[in-house]
């Protein structure tokens, strides 16, 4: 292991490095010029106190915290690794909340998901995490959709200055005074009557769905 590995993977570091990211994330969000597009389908859900599954790549967690523009929590699902950590640190300065879902025995636990949308709370997925493959849908969040009948909203990002990190999902670092673009998409309500065959027909569509969103929020952008 790296001696910038072993550095990262002590709590003190990660909460001054993630202190730093969100200084800088605050500096791109007040510099840049940002629209949101067709927010009135989350503030619909909002005002009804209705819970959804916000669905985005794993790439574009970075501005995710502007967006959410609701007074209630946005609750996270992260690993409980290193990575998820330092997440979890960054979120807590903005009305987001990591929730890990591995139970003692280090196997994935929904138990305490289907908890916080049962209570009419909020849940955010990036369906192709934790390790992708990049912006491609596993069914896990299709089949917490199914379970908990919540629906899913899709949501797309863009900004025009920007680094993309050799990451395995791209990560996109937004630059400050950039112009930047969050599109939501429409509500998605996986059936009831949905069979375990049909799992791989509502992944692809959701993944299109997302794309759909990432571009038009691309569109024109640096018109």
């Amino acid at each position: 292991m790296s001696f910038k590995k072993k550095i990262f993977k002590f709590s003190i570091s990660q909460k001054i490095l993630a202190f730093i990211g969100y200084l800088y994330i605050l500096f791109v969000c007040y510099t840049s010029k940002i629209q949101i597009i067709n927010s009135e389908l989350p503030e619909k859900l909002w005002r009804e106190n209705k819970p959804f599954i916000l669905a985005f790549w794993h790439g574009q967690l970075m501005m995710i915290g502007h967006v959410w523009k609701s007074k209630a929590v946005l609750n996270m699902l992260a690993s409980s690794h290193s990575d998820g950590r330092f997440g979890a640190y960054i979120a807590g300065h903005f009305n987001l909340k990591n929730v890990s879902i591995m139970s003692k025995n280090k196997s994935p636990s929904l138990r305490k998901v289907f908890k916080i949308l049962k209570d009419g709370n909020y849940i955010g997925i990036t369906p192709d995490g934790p390790r992708g493959p990049n912006r491609k849908v596993s069914e896990g969040i299709i089949k917490i959709a199914f379970h908990s009948q919540v629906p899913i909203i899709p949501l797309g990002f863009a900004s025009n200055k920007n680094l993309k990190l050799k990451s395995w999902d791209s990560f996109l670092i937004t630059y400050p005074f950039s112009k930047c673009r969050f599109v939501w998409g429409e509500p998605i309500i996986i059936p009831s009557s949905t069979k375990d065959d049909d799992l791989d027909k509502y992944k692809n569509f959701l993944e299109e769905k997302i794309n759909n969103c990432m571009n038009l929020a691309e569109e024109n952008l640096n018109a």
